[in-house]
């Protein structure tokens, strides 16, 4: 204007005031795109695509163009900032742009966009907005409440489908038998119950239809609860046996780690009248009478009393040590014939013996097994057997009965052992046969401190002595169900010192050692009433039998000529 003022002044023109009017009248017409509502800020018009979206930067992420950026604090806010033509799909007027990039509409038509009646925005078109935009994206929050250019720009970005599925989930989200959630009831711990227990009680987990299921899919049907009855039933009947004590029968423990005590059927069991049939009438009738009476019960012989006891002493240590394999293993070693093996294994179940595995050879020696076995003990009534087996390096005894019945200790198993030819060697008795008491006094002190040579049962005392370190360590010494005693006749103050020296050598520890020197041994083995006593001369084996003393004979050493 100031301009155009100062080109009428130039010289030859004349000033007046209806120029001056009709200038400003031609400024406002070029100027059509600039337009002041109310004093507030400019509208400009976006860039749209052929879809009515505005067009952004594609290349920047975080510019922030013309279109998004928030306004200033300094800057003014305007109440009618939106401008959407009813009915128009593609064009969304906001700030104008500069009377360069578009060509300026007439000023009658912009006051008419512009009046409250067309910049009202309608209820539908305004929904929530997106959230807010990541933090590498755009820092600035997004406030809903806000009506600024910003946010209502933000709003006609978003896509009409999306802001319809939105709105959707918004409405379903308020049903109030949608937005609760189902809730399940929980059982306490303390009635949880077992797969198996909750099959008993339920029949049937799910329940089907079965008219809507094929041939095939109820056959499949059918067979799964046949079978989870089955098991159902199978495994009450296993909880029910497993309460029954008497079904509980111990397993054998593994011969490796087992104590195997090999015992004849004629040293278990009083077979003296079936041996008389056998000499008598022989084979055929003996067999023909086992197979008639093979329901009697045979009745116990002298190896039965041992047997019971070592059983005693497998159940002590099972309380104590329920996985231990370390135990006794009998074996019932006969040379009778597989048909006699009925009548044995009724006897043997009737006494209630834990005897699992027989050897029965039908006339032959049966010998050749022990080792077969690992045979750590062999007690049979034939005395040429026993000498065969101790020539086999096998530890073996002659079993003999008292002469009369003795009460036997049913708590503690007793075994006494004899001392030279028996634990020891037979060297010192050499001497004493050979060169008398005098010269085997000598040779004893002055070998004091030389231990003595091993016999035949050193291996079954340190078998013993094993078993009775285990109750030791449960601090079970003075209830130990397992003593062992030594009866020798040696002469303590003479030669008794050389007999402890050689077992503390050994790492061997003895209960009671009782020094007789000389002595009869019947009357001491009465007060001691062991289950077995082993000793080499038969005179001593006599004498314990008068007492009603279940021995042992070894036959073994120098004393077996002169016997």
């Amino acid at each position: 204007l100031w301009k155009t003022c100062l080109k009428h002044n130039e010289p030859g023109m004349k000033y007046s005031k209806e120029s001056l009017d009709a200038e400003k009248r031609k400024d406002s017409d070029k100027s059509g795109a600039r337009l002041s509502t109310q004093g507030s800020q400019e509208l400009t018009v976006p860039k749209t695509d052929s879809g009515g979206y505005p067009v952004r930067n594609q290349w920047s992420r975080t510019s922030q163009s013309p279109l998004t950026r928030a306004p200033s604090v300094d800057e003014p806010r305007s109440r009618n900032t939106v401008v959407k033509a009813p009915n128009s799909s593609s064009t969304s007027l906001t700030s104008s742009a500069s009377p360069s990039q578009h060509e300026s509409p007439p000023l009658q038509e912009l006051e008419k966009l512009v009046s409250p009646q067309n910049t009202q925005i309608q209820p539908t078109a305004v929904v929530e907005s997106l959230p807010p935009t990541p933090p590498e994206l755009d820092s600035r929050r997004y406030d809903p409440s806000d009506s600024s250019p910003h946010n209502l720009t933000r709003e006609l970005r978003q896509d009409p489908r999306d802001l319809q599925l939105r709105d959707y989930a918004h409405s379903c989200d308020s049903q109030e038998g949608i937005s609760k959630t189902r809730e399940y009831p929980r059982t306490p711990p303390t009635e949880w119950k077992s797969y198996d227990q909750r099959r008993l009680q339920y029949s049937t987990s799910v329940k089907v239809d079965h008219d809507c299921m094929s041939e095939v899919q109820q056959w499949q049907r059918q067979q799964q609860e046949e079978d989870e009855v089955d098991e159902a039933y199978w495994s009450s009947v296993s909880m029910l046996y497993e309460k029954i004590p008497s079904c509980a029968r111990p397993r054998p423990p593994k011969p490796k780690h087992a104590i195997t005590i090999a015992v004849s059927s004629r040293a278990l069991f009083n077979m003296v009248d079936d041996r008389k049939i056998y000499e008598d009438e022989g084979l055929e009738k003996y067999m023909e009478y086992q197979l008639t009476n093979e329901n009697v019960i045979l009745t116990p012989g002298p190896a039965f009393r041992f047997v019971k006891a070592l059983q005693h002493v497998n159940s002590r240590l099972r309380e104590l040590y329920p996985e231990e394999q370390d135990l006794f293993d009998i074996v019932l070693m006969t040379n009778n014939h597989a048909q006699v093996g009925v009548r044995l294994i009724n006897s043997v179940n009737h006494y209630g013996l834990l005897i699992d595995r027989f050897c029965l050879t039908g006339g032959k020696s049966p010998i050749g097994y022990l080792k077969a076995y690992l045979t750590n003990l062999y007690l049979s009534a034939d005395s040429e057997k026993v000498q065969e087996a101790i020539k086999e390096g096998i530890a073996s005894a002659t079993m003999f009965a008292g002469a009369k019945d003795m009460a036997y200790c049913d708590k503690q198993l007793r075994v006494a052992f004899d001392g030279d030819a028996v634990l020891f060697s037979d060297e010192s008795e050499h001497i004493a046969k050979e060169h008398g008491l005098d010269k085997f006094f000598q040779h004893e002190t002055l070998f004091e401190n030389k231990p003595l040579a091993q016999g035949p049962l050193k291996g079954f005392l340190e078998d013993l002595g094993k078993l009775q370190k285990k109750f030791y360590a449960k601090d079970e010494r003075l209830l130990c169900p397992l003593r062992t005693y030594l009866v020798t006749a040696r002469s303590a103050a003479s030669s008794g010192a050389r007999v402890l020296k050689t077992l503390r050598r050994w790492g061997l520890e003895i209960d009671e050692a009782l020094f007789l020197a000389g002595a009869p041994k019947g009357p001491i083995l009465v007060k001691i009433r062991p289950h077995i006593f082993f000793d080499d001369q038969m005179f001593h084996i006599e004498s314990a039998q008068k007492f009603g003393t279940t021995t042992a004979h070894v036959p073994y050493g120098i004393a077996q000529k002169h016997t």
